[in-house]
C-alpha cells in the first residue's frame, strides 16, 4: 500500500512540475504577443475542454460529443493548425486523462513561420523569453518550496547545506544503536542497543556515515566511544529515622567505552546496526535567502553530476578501445557508475517517491524541489529536442544571418528527439534492472 500511495503521489507531483514548466511557456508567450492554441493539464485523451471566444472574451465548455461535430475544435485538438485558419478563433484549455505532465501549444511553433502572432514571427529576444519561461518557472517553484521548508523545517540532505548561521536552529538526534552482535567488539566494550553514539575518539558524530568512516580509519585499533544511555538509579528519600525508603528513577548518563575494532578485512569492524533521524533546520527572516541559496546549491550539484556522468560515459567507452585489460576494466566501472547515477521515470516514481513519501511531507517536498531544479537544468542543456537546444539552434542561424527553414528545424529536432527517447528507454531498462536485483 505504501508503494502504491508513493507512486500515486509521484505521478501528481511530476504532473504538477511539468505543468508548471509549460505554464511558464504559456505566460511568456501571452506576454510577448504569441497566440496559444491550447494549454493542457495532463495528456490526451481529453476529459474536459473549454474554448475562449475572442469576440465575447467568455469561456465555453465543450463536451466530447461536440468535439466530433465541430471542425474547429477537432483541428486544434488533433495537431493544431499552422495555416492561419485558427488565428483569432480562441484558445483551448483542457483537462486530460493521462497524468504524465502538460503541454502548451503555440501558434506557428516553427521558427520559419512569418504570420503575425506566431512563435516564428516573434523577435529573437521574445523567443528567448518564451523558450526559457518554463525553466525559470521550475526554478521559481523550487525556490518557493525551499523557502517554505526553511521556515517550517528543512531536511538536511546536502553536505555543507546552505544556511544563514545567525538565523538557523538545527534539531538533530544522535545516531542510535539498534542491535549489537554477539561476541563482537561492541558487546565486549559494553555497548548496548538503544545507546546513542555522541563522539568517537573525541570527535562529534551525527550521521551513520561519519561513524562508518571513522571506524574504517581505525580498523584494528582501540577506539573510545562517547555514548549516552538511560539507566535506572536508586535514590533515597530524606527521612529522620533511617533506613530511609528508596525509589528508582530513569536518568540519562554519558559514558566513555573503549572497543578494539576488528581488522579491516573482517565481516564487521564494530558489530552494531545503527539508525539516525533526519536533521532539520529552521529559519525565520532568512527563509527566502536559504531558499535561494539551496536552489543555487542544488543547481550547481545537478550540473556537476551531469558533467561527471558524461565524463564517466565518454571516458569509459573510449577506454574499451585500449589493449590494456586493466584500462578496459576501469572503463567498465566508469560506464557502470554513469548508469547508476541516472534515474528515469520508473526509478523516480517507483522507488524515490514511495521512499520519500513514507519518510514524511518535508522530505517529499524537498524531493519535489530537487526534481523541479533537475527539470530546469535538463531543459537548459543544448539538446535540440529541449528548450536550450532549440534556443541554441535559433541563435546559431541568427548569428550566421541565415533563415532557419521548417525542413531543417524539423529534421534536427526530430532526430534529437529520437535519440532522447532512446536514452529514456535505456534509462528505464536500467531502472527496472536495479529494482529487480
Amino acid at each position: 500500500m505504501d508503494i502504491f500511495v508513493g507512486i500515486v503521489v509521484g505521478l501528481f507531483v511530476l504532473m504538477f512540475l511539468v505543468t508548471a514548466h509549460e505554464f511558464g511557456h504559456f505566460l511568456m508567450a501571452r506576454k510577448n504577443g504569441v497566440r496559444v492554441l491550447e494549454f493542457g493539464i495532463c495528456f490526451p485523451p481529453r476529459a474536459i475542454a473549454w474554448i475562449k471566444d475572442p469576440k465575447t472574451n467568455k469561456w465555453r465548455r465543450y463536451r466530447r460529443s461536440e468535439w466530433k461535430k465541430d471542425k474547429i475544435t477537432k483541428a486544434v485538438i488533433s495537431k493544431g493548425d499552422d495555416s492561419g485558419e485558427l488565428a483569432g478563433r480562441g484558445m483551448i484549455f483542457s483537462l486530460n486523462w493521462l497524468p504524465i505532465g502538460g503541454f502548451c501549444q503555440m501558434d506557428g511553433e516553427s521558427a520559419a513561420d512569418t504570420r503575425e502572432g506566431t512563435f516564428g514571427k516573434a523577435s529573437y529576444w521574445s523567443k528567448t523569453k518564451i523558450l526559457f519561461g518554463g525553466v525559470m518557472m521550475n526554478w521559481l517553484v523550487a525556490f518557493i518550496i525551499l523557502t517554505i521548508l526553511a521556515w517550517t523545517g528543512m531536511p538536511e540532505f546536502l553536505d555543507n547545506q546552505f544556511t544563514v548561521e545567525a538565523d538557523t536552529r538545527i534539531d538533530q538526534t544522535p545516531v542510535k544503536i539498534t542491535s549489537v552482535a554477539e561476541d563482537s567488539p561492541a558487546e565486549q566494550a559494553g555497548l548496548k542497543a538503544d545507546d546513542y553514539i555522541l563522539a568517537i575518539n573525541g570527535v562529534e558524530v551525527w550521521k551513520t556515515d561519519e561513524i562508518t568512516e571513522l571506524n574504517k580509519a581505525n580498523a584494528g585499533k582501540e577506539v573510545t566511544y562517547t555514548i549516552s544511555r538511560e539507566e535506572w538509579h536508586d535514590d533515597a528519600i530524606e527521612c529522620v529515622d533511617p533506613p530511609c525508603p528508596t525509589f528508582s528513577e530513569l536518568k540519562t548518563v554519558t559514558k566513555e567505552l573503549t572497543a578494539t575494532l576488528n581488522p579491516a578485512d573482517s565481516e564487521y569492524l564494530l558489530g552494531v546496526t545503527m539508525s539516525s533521524e533526519q536533521a532539520m533546520s529552521y529559519s525565520t527572516w532568512s527563509a527566502p535567502i536559504v531558499g535561494a541559496g539551496i536552489t543555487l546549491q542544488v543547481t550547481g550539484e545537478t550540473f556537476k553530476g551531469v558533467g561527471t556522468m558524461l565524463w564517466n560515459l565518454i571516458s569509459g567507452i573510449g577506454s574499451q578501445l585500449s589493449f590494456d585489460a586493466d584500462v578496459r576494466e576501469t572503463g567498465k566501472e566508469a560506464i557502470s557508475n554513469a548508469g547508476d547515477s541516472v534515474s528515469g521515470p520508473i526509478g523516480i516514481i517507483g522507488v524515490l517517491f514511495p521512499a520519500f513519501t513514507a519518510s514524511g511531507p518535508a522530505n517529499l517536498a524537498f524531493l519535489a524541489a530537487v526534481i523541479s531544479i533537475s527539470l530546469a537544468c535538463m531543459n537548459v542543456l543544448p539538446i535540440p529536442a529541449l528548450d536550450g537546444g532549440r534556443w541554441v539552434l535559433i541563435t546559431i542561424f541568427k548569428l550566421r544571418k541565415k533563415k532557419l527553414t521548417r525542413e531543417i528545424e524539423e529534421k534536427i529536432v526530430s532526430r534529437a528527439f529520437i535519440v532522447l527517447l532512446a536514452l529514456i528507454f535505456i534509462v528505464t531498462i536500467l531502472d527496472i534492472v536495479r529494482i529487480v536485483r
